[in-house]
């Protein structure tokens, strides 16, 4: 049975929804390339643990109205990128209502199973996020430790994963669990946003061993070059625990 889709706008922001209250991605529409939720800008910031240009390969699992695509398209001209998305009203629905752009030699949309497409033998990328849920806010089998092991098999050595996890939901733990158990520990939990979405990280080969001061600089450059303000991640982190001797280490 098709997905029920709604288009919904309110005070200046254009709304995508699976139900009347599940928002499943939101733009701005004076600024319909920025990362409108918080809990997307949360889920760039691998770019604080990488040395530009990384990520030259992205992969997203999971389309909702595009704001991961459409930001590293805009802001990452060097990337390509690869979305998986299950649902082909999603494709259509984003283009024609939050301006995703039609360019399939940088931007390529596979209409597919992400799970299914994760098992496939295929290139590796240096960066994956993944951000798939159903109408009921369910992760279903992109929540399971053979898809995050598929996801590790896929990264590069440099290669970090990114997941979106509802971090209120019954099973959060359960899902952090596993994720650590595919990277064998090459994982992290980022502190929770207002939203209640909590992002976790997975590491390839090469584990993360990053400075305090270099991630500041990061975002200092982040924010004048992409517009993207991820300072607030670094009190957040530091408040948590997440740091040690100003270091964040994964791995």
């Amino acid at each position: 049975m098709a997905t029920s889709i709604e288009v919904s706008e309110k005070a200046g922001v254009c709304y995508l929804h699976f139900s009347a209250e599940w928002i499943q991605g939101a733009m701005r529409v004076r600024k319909p390339d920025a990362l409108e939720l918080a809990y997307t800008r949360d889920m760039m910031a691998c770019l604080l643990l990488r040395e530009p240009p990384w990520p030259r390969e992205v992969l997203i699992v999971g389309l909702g109205a595009g704001s991961l695509a459409k930001f590293i398209y805009r802001q990452l001209p060097e990337t390509r990128i690869t979305v998986v998305e299950i649902d082909p009203q999603i494709e259509i629905i984003a283009k024609l209502h939050f301006k995703l752009p039609d360019d399939p030699q940088r931007l390529r949309i596979v209409i597919g199973d992400g799970a299914d497409y994760m098992r496939q033998r295929g290139p590796a990328f240096d960066a994956i996020f993944v951000d798939g849920f159903d109408k009921h806010g369910r992760a279903g089998i992109l929540d399971t430790l053979p898809f995050y092991q598929s996801c590790r098999a896929r990264l590069t050595a440099q290669g970090l994963m990114s997941v979106n996890l509802l971090g209120r939901s019954r099973g959060f733990a359960a899902s952090t669990q596993r994720i650590a158990e595919a990277f064998d520990g090459h994982a992290l939990v980022f502190p929770s946003c207002d939203s209640g979405n909590t992002i976790a990280f997975g590491t390839g080969a090469e584990g993360v061993d990053v400075h305090l001061t270099e991630m500041a600089e990061r975002a200092r450059q982040l924010k004048t070059d992409a517009g993207i303000d991820l300072f607030p991640l670094l009190p957040r982190l530091q408040a948590a625990g997440k740091l040690f001797q100003d270091r964040l280490i994964i791995g």
